[in-house]
């Protein structure tokens, strides 16, 4: 997760964020550092950006801005979307009351472990 100012584009992040992903576990051998591919809305539509991120192989699936919708990619949005739903049921998260960066970026990783915690408790053996 990165913080940024709410006037600041989101596309002009994606890249920092994509290369601060830690390693991804899955099969067994050498861990992959980075996704397979990267999901995305109209608003980080960029050249630059889907180049650079086939450099770093990662497939962009990202919709162009004046074009219809990728089919199919509303199902695979809807987690994005619902880490988002279930992150503003912290209001403290919904709207940003501190000033101080570092403590926004704690509150936000213990709503992150609160909500994997509750997922994990009610899951069923």
């Amino acid at each position: 997760m990165i913080t940024t100012a709410a006037n600041v584009n989101d596309v002009t992040r994606t890249l920092a964020l994509v290369d601060g992903i830690p390693p991804v576990a899955g099969r067994p051998g050498r861990p992959r550092k980075r996704p397979e591919s990267l999901l995305g809305d109209k608003g980080y539509d960029s050249n630059p950006n889907r180049r650079e991120l086939r450099k770093r192989g990662i497939l962009p699936v990202i919709s162009r801005k004046g074009s219809p919708d990728i089919h199919g990619l509303g199902k695979l949005r809807y987690v994005v979307e619902q880490t988002f739903a279930l992150l503003h049921q912290f209001k403290r998260l919904s709207i940003r009351w501190e000033r101080r960066l570092d403590l926004h970026d704690a509150l936000a990783s213990l709503a992150c472990g609160l909500i994997c915690w509750r997922r994990l408790k009610n899951r069923r053996p």
